[in-house]
């Protein structure tokens, strides 16, 4: 079922939506070569609490990190790890959820660490470019694949590939809700956006194939070939007129 927020529920989602936000831009400010993902994870942590949230991935099926941080092959899912430290060329992914006075906020960012290749640059600029594509066509009366269709069309002309395995989803009292969004699809097909709904869209993108595959660890996804990925995701709420982006530091 697709739940339809009123508007003093938005108004709710906003808090956890904006430290949603907080968190991410705070997490960009200390990327940096020689930290390890266990300590970026920790200040997310540390941060989210401060505020008074809580962490809505950590506990989540049984994940052990307050947010996911994949670095380079890594599409989504990484483990938080002491023995994983970030290096000058690298890219890390971070996606964090927070909870907060009954909503959650959901969003992602993949950011370069110190100086990174051509290629890696220009693939976070698709992938972050696609996600705005999507959400042009967040508007009421168009349906869920009109936001498929822009993200994939967005990569795939630029020669990337969207990952099929994974998709964006409806977000606010539940961190997964009714409908999905697919990063691939066709105009016209899906259920219908009508105003009051959010959804966490959150385009996936690979350097050299759409396949991916799961770790060990059971939860870290990598690309197939071992080349880099990107993810770049905001939470969205269908209005009467423009999408209103949530996950933003200030409204």
């Amino acid at each position: 079922m697709i739940v339809v927020k009123n508007s003093a529920e938005l108004a709710r989602m906003l808090k956890a939506t904006e430290l949603s936000a907080q968190v991410l831009e705070y997490a960009g400010g200390f990327i940096s070569s020689g930290i390890t993902t266990f300590e970026i994870n920790r200040l997310i942590h540390d941060f989210i609490s401060k505020h008074g949230g809580k962490p809505s991935f950590l506990g989540y099926n049984g994940f052990k990190g307050s947010a996911c941080i994949s670095v380079n092959e890594e599409l989504i899912h990484g483990i938080p790890s002491k023995k994983k430290t970030l290096n000058d060329g690298d890219i890390v992914s971070i996606d964090v959820g927070v909870y907060f006075d009954g909503f959650h906020g959901d969003n992602a960012k993949t950011f370069a660490v110190g100086n990174i290749s051509g290629e890696a640059q220009r693939l976070l600029l698709v992938t972050e470019k696609s996600l705005y594509e999507g959400i042009k066509m967040a508007l009421p009366g168009n349906r869920t694949g009109d936001i498929s269709s822009a993200v994939q069309n967005c990569c795939e002309l630029s020669g990337y590939h969207v990952v099929k395995d994974y998709i964006g989803h409806g977000v606010g009292a539940k961190l997964h809700e009714e409908p999905d969004v697919p990063n691939f699809g066709e105009v016209g097909r899906g259920p219908r956006l009508v105003p009051g709904m959010t959804l966490a869209i959150e385009p996936m993108v690979n350097l050299t194939t759409p396949s991916v595959r799961i770790l060990e660890d059971g939860w870290t996804v990598v690309e197939a070939n071992g080349n880099l990925c990107a993810h770049f995701e905001h939470t969205v709420a269908i209005t009467d007129g423009e999408p209103l982006i949530m996950t933003l530091t200030s409204h």
